[in-house]
C-alpha cells in the first residue's frame, strides 16, 4: 500500500445519495484533467470484502488548489468510514492514472456521454478548458434518473455561460408528474444526439458512467456508424 499521505477535509451531499469529498493536495501533484486517483483507508475500524482501496475519477481540474472526488453512497465499509470522517483523516493515495483525457486535436468535436456519477471525469475535462479558454467544441449529454439525483447540474449549466464551446444536454429518464423538467427526456439515443450535435461524424465520444450505460451507449454509437477508433470509455463498477 501506498505511504504517501493526503487528509480528508471535508464532504457535503451534492444530489440524492451522492456526496462530493474535499482532499488536500499533496505537494507535486500533478495530473491530467479526466485522470484518476486510488485512495486508501489507513488501519480501518471496519472493513468488508470490497477492501479498504477505491479508484475515484477526480472531478477538481489541475489549477485548483484541492482535489475533490464524488461518489453515490452505498452502505460499504469504505463509505461509511469517509463519511463519518473527523475532519483531517488521513488517507493514503496513488496515482493519477489513467488515459481518459481530452483529444489535443481541437478541430474534432468531443462528444461526452454520462450516466449518473459518470459525469466526474467530464467536471474536470470542462472546468480545465474552460480555464485553459481550449477551443475544442465539447458536447456533454448527462443522463440521470430524476433532477434529484442530478449532481453537478448548476455547475454545468453555468459553464455553459462562461465557455461559448461548450454545450450541456441533461436528461431524464424516470420523471414523475410531480418533476418540474423542461429538459431532455428519455435515454441518450441517436435521435437525440442529431438534435444536439452538428458535425457528429468527425466528433471523439467519450462514454462514463455505470457497465449497463456505457455497453447501452457503445452498441448505440456502432449501430449509428460510428467508428470504434473515435470512442473512449470509462466503466463505473458498483460505485
Amino acid at each position: 500500500m501506498s505511504e504517501k499521505r493526503l487528509h480528508l477535509l471535508r464532504s457535503e451531499e451534492i444530489a440524492k445519495g451522492t456526496r462530493a469529498f474535499h482532499l488536500s493536495r499533496p505537494e507535486g501533484f500533478q495530473y491530467e484533467a479526466g485522470q484518476t486517483i486510488d485512495l486508501y483507508l489507513i488501519d480501518p475500524k471496519e472493513m468488508d470484502a470490497e477492501g479498504p482501496v477505491r479508484t475515484f475519477s477526480l472531478v477538481s481540474a489541475p489549477h485548483e488548489p484541492e482535489l475533490m472526488f464524488a461518489t453515490r453512497m452505498r452502505d460499504t465499509a469504505f463509505k461509511r468510514l469517509i463519511q463519518s470522517a473527523e475532519p483531517q483523516m488521513e488517507l493514503a493515495w496513488d496515482g493519477p492514472y489513467g488515459s481518459f483525457t481530452l483529444h489535443k486535436n481541437a478541430g474534432k468535436p468531443a462528444v461526452f456521454l454520462a450516466g449518473g456519477i459518470g459525469i466526474t471525469p467530464f467536471m474536470s475535462m470542462v472546468k480545465s478548458a474552460t480555464h485553459q479558454k481550449l477551443p475544442h467544441a465539447m458536447y456533454l449529454l448527462h443522463s440521470n434518473h430524476t433532477p434529484q439525483d442530478a449532481p453537478f447540474q448548476k455547475d454545468l449549466a453555468e459553464f455553459q455561460k462562461q465557455n461559448s464551446n461548450f454545450h450541456f444536454v441533461p436528461t431524464m429518464t424516470d420523471l414523475t408528474p410531480e418533476d418540474s423538467w423542461a429538459g431532455e427526456r428519455g435515454t441518450i439515443d441517436a435521435a437525440m444526439l442529431e438534435r444536439h450535435i452538428p458535425n457528429r461524424s468527425n466528433a471523439i465520444y467519450y462514454l462514463a458512467g455505470p457497465a449497463g450505460f456505457v455497453h447501452a451507449m457503445r452498441d448505440m454509437l456502432k449501430a449509428d456508424g460510428v467508428d470504434e477508433d473515435n470512442v473512449r470509455f470509462e466503466e463505473f463498477p458498483g460505485y
